[in-house]
């Protein structure tokens, strides 16, 4: 068990302060409550302090793989002035999300695992924040046919899963790499597929930008006199 740093009679207060003003601010109707971690069973994630979210609009928070509950950890840890090693130290949750995402990247950590061993090619995972990678290391760290490495930068940073015998291979240039989407993303907004111009660009249409105006529509204007 690693030891416990942080603690909600040193930092609770400040952090209550905080999520109040914050909440109350933007209109969320949430209660919190925040209390010092119990010792986990597995050391996937062992956070100090725990805070748990519930209320009317607690889907809001969890809404798009939890990205307000995320965003509202992040900031937090930015108020207590946490370095970046700390930042596992805290630990937000409502409805159990984050013991379900950790099942839910160990058992894709277990089936890479397995694609890995039946293929003999490397897989590499869409990107993650460096609390998942290291769910997905933590994972396959007793399986002697494959090994994981960290790769990429910034929010582009991953996982790839390799044969235990296979050199890293080297990164494309970031100019060449394709925008990245966590696995359970859906189309974004602007997507329109391959080619073709914007759908805002319509001057090749006939619209008023055309050169030619009205009088292209309906054939040669006759002779002025």
């Amino acid at each position: 068990m690693t030891e416990r740093k942080y603690s909600v009679a040193a930092i609770g207060l400040r952090i209550d302060g905080f999520l109040d003003a914050t909440l109350q601010n933007g209109g969320i109707k949430l209660t919190y409550e925040i209390q010092d971690a119990a010792p986990a069973n597995d050391d996937f994630e062992t956070p100090d302090v725990m805070v748990k979210f519930s209320g009317p609009d607690v889907d809001l928070l969890l809404h798009n793989r939890a990205e307000l509950l995320l965003a509202l950890e992040h900031v937090t840890m930015e108020m207590l002035r946490m370095p970046s090693e700390d930042h596992s130290r805290i630990s937000f949750d409502a409805n159990d999300y984050r013991l379900l995402r950790i099942e839910e990247l160990r058992l894709s950590a277990v089936a890479a695992a397995d694609r890995v061993k039946r293929t003999g090619e490397h897989f590499r995972f869409n990107s993650m924040n460096s609390r998942e990678r290291r769910v997905i290391h933590l994972s396959l760290r007793n399986e002697a046919a494959v090994r994981s490495e960290s790769c990429g930068a910034g929010p582009g940073r991953h996982v790839v899963v390799y044969p235990a015998g296979m050199a890293s291979l080297p990164e494309p240039p970031r100019s060449l790499e394709p925008p990245r989407r966590s696995v359970y993303d859906g189309p974004r907004p602007d997507d329109r597929g391959a080619g073709g111009p914007p759908r805002g660009d319509r001057r090749d249409r006939g619209g008023r930008g055309d050169r030619g105006g009205r009088g292209d529509r309906g054939g040669p204007r006759g002779p002025r006199r």
